[in-house]
């Protein structure tokens, strides 16, 4: 079944790291913009039930009640199945009772916010707003309208110790959310953080850090389930879920990507274009072959890893046949249990190296 993400690309700052189409807030803009998004989701929705709705940005909080009122109004189009999971991305400080109450009035049911520390001077780095104050108390209101909490973590970030790691964790646990995404900062070029030539940590601390972070959520009975991502038990997230088993899904809104019909497509970052209603700035029609590396790729991010009886159902080919599966799987880094092909946990961490080798 397929799932949405829509973006909304409006942020009253702009945070060091960041290399999302994003844009400084502005009411009428965004008003704007949800019109053309309308338009958008008319033109090339299918009008088929999804399993999903993920709202992201960008901030999607930042919209005015007004706007976050007509945003609702247009998701009202999307035909959902009976139990949609439906995600709303939060900023901390636009958290509030006006703001919550919307949103579960109009179906959402699962809300991700961006934490990224508790750290004072790591906030700071990051250029991010919130204090510890606020982020405990914000989160405590969400979770008197909401039980599907997500919040997310970054870390290696290029001044953090592994005590200031610790105290983030430590932190992070006791909010009590039911799941958890942990982010290695990625300095990318058309960012602050790139324009000022920061480097990253090194890979070795990167890795102590990572491992502190498996092993410690796992002991508080989290699932780490994915490269990124940990959940208690049901508490996995559907949407991701779904680019991962390689489905397919739309995005809609500016810089937005989506896989339909075999189609990739990427949508344009141009403000001025989008609001002409061109949407589309690059299409791929993706090969069988393409579709195949696709699967693995996105597959094995998790931990469960690949179903291979699902894979020779799809494509009429045994997997071990077309890629470079069984030296991996003599070499320890591969494992095979049951009908699931995975990376092995303790490599995970190298899993980009492991999949260029299984694609040669």
């Amino acid at each position: 079944m397929r799932s949405i993400y829509i973006h909304i690309p409006f942020c009253n700052s702009i945070c060091s790291y960041c290399d999302f189409c994003k844009f400084l807030h502005d009411e009428v803009w965004a008003a704007d913009y949800l019109l053309h998004l309308k338009n958008e989701i008319e033109a090339y929705y299918e009008k088929e039930e999804v399993s999903s709705i993920y709202i992201g940005g960008g901030t999607p909080s930042v919209l005015s009640i007004e706007n976050l009122k007509a945003l609702m109004n247009i998701i009202k189009m999307i035909n959902k199945k009976e139990f949609c999971e439906f995600t709303f991305e939060f900023n901390i400080n636009d958290i509030t009772k006006e703001k919550l109450e919307l949103l579960k009035e109009n179906g959402v049911n699962r809300i991700s916010i961006g934490v990224e520390s508790f750290n004072p001077y790591i906030l700071k780095y990051l250029n991010r707003k919130h204090t510890k104050k606020d982020i405990i108390n914000n989160i405590n209101l969400a979770k008197s309208y909401f039980d599907n909490i997500s919040v997310d973590l970054i870390y290696a970030v290029p001044i953090e110790t592994i005590n200031i790691l610790k105290s983030d964790i430590k932190e992070l646990l006791k909010l009590k959310v039911p799941h958890i995404s942990t982010y290695s900062l990625i300095i990318e070029e058309n960012t602050v953080l790139g324009i000022n030539k920061i480097k990253p940590i090194d890979e070795e601390k990167d890795y102590k850090m990572y491992k502190y972070i498996c092993k410690t959520l796992k002991n508080h009975g989290y699932n780490h389930y994915e490269v990124s991502n940990f959940s208690l038990p049901g508490y996995e997230s559907i949407h991701n879920l779904n680019y991962w088993n390689n489905n397919e899904y739309y995005g809609f809104g500016l810089g937005a990507h989506g896989f339909i019909n075999e189609l990739r497509y990427e949508n344009t970052r141009s403000f001025n274009t989008y609001l002409k209603d061109k949407y589309r700035f690059n299409e791929l029609v993706v090969s069988k072959k393409e579709d195949m590396e696709n699967f693995i790729i996105l597959g094995l991010r998790k931990l469960k890893g690949i179903d291979v009886e699902e894979f020779f159902n799809k494509y009429k080919v045994n997997i071990q046949d077309e890629f470079n599966i069984t030296p991996l799987l003599k070499e320890g880094l591969l494992v095979m249990n049951d009908k699931y092909l995975s990376i092995k946990e303790d490599k995970i961490y190298i899993m980009n190296e492991i999949l260029n080798k299984i694609l040669l």
